[in-house]
């Protein structure tokens, strides 16, 4: 998994080819830099690249606004909640996990007086 993650975050599309990938003019893009929605990486001549996170992100941005009719506003909010449901959801998967492991440490010490 590691290095799936490292590929789909590695900047790798130029403005152009992003653009074209998710069938929008490359102004959008800057737009949507502009408005903070995206964070394209920067290559060491200052131009835009963006990895397949971002493209993905950019075609959910679209698919909100195109199909769903969400202003952009509305586009932020939304990111912004899913970014909280993924943090609390990994707590809770943490607390699942010390709570199943002091379970398991407590039977074993009632298996050990019995």
């Amino acid at each position: 998994m590691g290095n799936e993650d490292s590929f789909y975050d590695e900047p790798c599309y130029a403005i152009s080819v992003a653009a074209r990938m998710v069938e929008v003019h490359p102004q959008t893009l800057r737009y949507y830099e502009r408005v903070g929605l995206i964070r394209p990486h920067r290559s060491r001549g200052n131009r835009r690249l963006y990895s397949p996170r971002e493209v993905d992100r950019v075609r959910a941005i679209v698919r909100l606004v195109d199909d769903l009719g969400v202003n952009l506003a509305g586009v932020e909010v939304i990111f912004y909640m899913k970014q909280r449901m993924e943090e609390k959801q990994a707590e809770m998967d943490e607390a699942r996990a010390e709570f199943e492991s002091e379970v398991a440490r407590l039977r074993g010490l009632l298996d050990d007086i019995s």
